[in-house]
C-alpha cells in the first residue's frame, strides 16, 4: 500500500524566527495541522531576549509565532489552540490584551499556566496549533 503524503511529518523552519535552542523543530506539519513549538521573546537576528520587559517580549513572541506560521502556510487567524506560559501571573492582563489583538475570531482554545521559570529568563512563552486551509 502506498504511503499517503499527508501522513508525513515535515519540519517547518524559518530564519524570521529564532532557531531552536534544543532538539526540536520550530514547528512540524502533518496533514492539515501545524504544531508550533513554544516561542519566547528572542530576537531572531541576535538570538538574545529582547529588552523592554513583558510587553516587548510578548510582541516578539507573537511576531516569532507569526513567522513560523507563515513558513508553514498558515496564519494567526488559523490557530485553533494555544498555551501561554507566564513566569508571573501578574502579567496576565497585559499579555492577554496583546494576544487578543493577535488571534483571529473566534479566538482559539487556550490554557494559561503560571510557571516557576522559562528558558533564558523569559517572562512569557506561547505555543500554538493551527490548521492549514485547503486550496479552493
Amino acid at each position: 500500500m502506498a504511503k499517503d503524503p499527508s501522513d508525513e511529518i515535515v519540519a517547518v523552519a524559518t530564519a524570521a524566527a529564532p532557531g531552536a535552542i534544543g532538539p526540536y523543530s520550530q514547528a512540524v506539519a502533518t496533514g492539515d495541522l501545524v504544531f508550533c513549538s513554544g516561542q519566547i521573546g528572542l530576537d531572531p537576528a541576535t538570538g538574545e531576549l529582547v529588552p523592554g520587559g513583558i510587553e516587548a517580549e510578548t510582541r516578539r513572541v507573537l511576531a516569532n509565532l507569526s513567522a513560523v506560521l507563515a513558513a508553514a502556510g498558515t496564519a494567526p487567524a488559523d490557530v485553533v489552540r494555544t498555551t501561554i506560559f507566564l513566569a508571573d501571573l501578574g502579567d496576565f492582563a497585559l499579555v492577554n490584551g496583546l494576544y487578543g489583538a493577535w488571534v483571529g475570531n473566534p479566538p482559539p482554545a487556550r490554557a494559561t499556566v503560571g510557571v516557576a521559570a522559562l528558558p533564558r529568563g523569559a517572562r512569557v512563552e506561547i505555543d500554538a496549533i493551527a490548521r492549514r486551509r485547503r486550496p479552493a
